[in-house]
């Protein structure tokens, strides 16, 4: 549906949003400047909650706080991401035979009609891979900007601010969350990086899990894959046929396909004969950092960035220009020897393993919540390189159990403490276990919330220990 259509529709039409959250106050405001007769819905009754709703309401949006069901009337309920298909509001909704959509699906329906998307979802990687593609289509000179779960809301990027002008092209960093909620999102070209357990609580299992990101592959979508991921191949094997599919590989590329040669990012899709030509795009050495999970997510984004004419030089600059985000393989510092490396943004396993697979002798920093994930494989893969291990948090015993079975040589520490002085504690006994040339690797493998407010926090009292041990 165009999306003036569909702003018509909306004028005086009882519409429901769901949370108070980063997404839930940009949808209502849109929504309500297009006439709609908005109820933003929480059910949280506390004092943040309560200033927040008395905000919107201020500009005249009706809040509803502790309540479970959609106000009487409703038409069309928007929901956050965060909130479970089986949250008494939104099943409510659905058997009253009131459509519930997502806030990625809400602005697709609102979009300019000339602007186009790229999309990325993936179980690890979408935020560099986003990233890095805003990075390489601003070096090309595209008015481009990174939206949706990257930070920035992809309704303010449909419907700026008065007087500004929507971007030409965006970068969408897609959620299973927001895609489960997704019914007619068709991006120009997109991405599934790769697929783990992982959020397999609010899907229901893996396979529910796998088939949300899969549908990022939209009819007429082109289809960009990581050919080493299984579920990669099979999801692009079960989109549009009639649609390209790009292969990306960190061997040498086949025609049709993005990879490395000799050290190079080269491209045999996007050129004019496949068959017989490539065009060098960047140096391995412009991929910050090299390790082999952060090379191909900048042949997705290079992928994604010359299914839109991207010249090559601006795939290169863009990669130059590009800041990874904190706590990802960041080098903190090298004390005595012994590098230090803050990757706390790997909560589970798969993103643990990629971690690891970057170094040869590894002092691995491990554990915290779970959420359910089996770290058997993740342990016997890794096992050859470890030099030691130090655990934390509330699942370490899982941890402990997989090293005693798969790695029964590695002398482990076991961290106890879960107060404020705990990461100073870690960080002291991986350096006794360090020798110079090894690597002491925070890569939880796990969340944070048992004993830190996120990842971040938890990466930042890492950085804070290693400097300490730095004076």
């Amino acid at each position: 549906m165009k999306s003036e259509l569909f702003a018509t529709t909306l004028v005086g039409r009882p519409v429901c949003v769901t949370g108070l959250g980063v997404s839930g106050p940009p949808m209502a405001r849109a929504l309500h400047g297009l006439g709609a007769a908005v109820t933003l819905v929480d059910g949280r009754d506390d004092a943040a909650a309560a200033a927040a709703a008395e905000a919107l309401r201020a500009e005249g949006i009706a809040v509803e706080l502790g309540a479970d069901a959609p106000p009487a009337g409703t038409d069309l309920v928007v929901t956050s991401p965060g909130w479970r298909p089986d949250s008494p509001l939104l099943v409510a909704a659905q058997q009253a035979g009131v459509e519930v959509i997502g806030d990625v699906e809400l602005a697709w329906r609102l979009k300019p009609a000339d602007q186009v998307w790229l999309a990325v979802t993936g179980t690890n990687g979408k935020t560099t891979t986003v990233r890095m593609l805003e990075a390489m289509l601003r070096a090309d000179g595209r008015d481009a900007l990174a939206v949706g779960n990257v930070g920035t809301p992809a309704i303010d990027a449909v419907r700026p601010a008065p007087g500004a002008a929507a971007p030409a092209v965006l970068a969408v960093e897609l959620s299973s969350f927001q895609l489960h909620w997704s019914s007619s999102l068709r991006p120009h070209a997109a991405t599934v990086l790769n697929v783990a357990p992982d959020h397999l609580d609010w899907h229901g299992g893996l396979d529910p899990y796998a088939e949300a990101k899969g549908r990022v592959f939209a009819r007429g979508t082109i289809r960009v894959v990581n050919t080493a991921d299984e579920w990669s191949r099979r999801l692009a094997d079960g989109g549009d046929p009639a649609a390209p599919m790009v292969g990306c590989t960190l061997t040498a590329p086949r025609p049709g396909e993005l990879g490395v040669v000799e050290g190079l990012l080269v491209d045999r899709a996007f050129v004019a004969d496949p068959a017989n030509t490539a065009e060098e795009l960047a140096a391995l050495a412009d991929v910050r950092p090299a390790a082999p999970h952060n090379v191909a997510n900048a042949l997705a984004a290079a992928a994604l960035a010359r299914s839109v004419g991207v010249a090559p030089e601006a795939v290169r600059a863009g990669l130059a220009a590009f800041a990874p985000e904190p706590h990802r393989i960041a080098h903190v510092a090298t004390v005595g020897g012994v590098g230090y490396v803050d990757d706390s943004k790997a909560t589970n396993p798969h993103a643990a393993a990629a971690s690891l697979s970057a170094f040869d002798s590894v002092v691995w920093v491990a554990g915290g919540l779970l959420k359910g994930a089996d770290v058997t494989d993740l342990v016997r893969t890794a096992a050859p390189r470890l030099r030691g291990a130090v655990l934390l948090g509330r699942d370490r015993d899982q941890l402990r159990a997989a090293l005693a079975e798969h790695a029964p040589g590695v002398p482990v520490a076991d961290i106890e403490d879960t107060g404020p002085d705990a990461m100073a504690a870690v960080v002291a006994a991986a350096a006794r276990l360090a020798v110079p040339g090894d690597t002491v690797l925070l890569a939880p493998a796990a969340a944070s919330m048992d004993m830190f407010t996120n990842y971040n926090v938890r990466g930042d009292a890492f950085t804070e220990a290693v400097r300490w041990l730095d004076r």
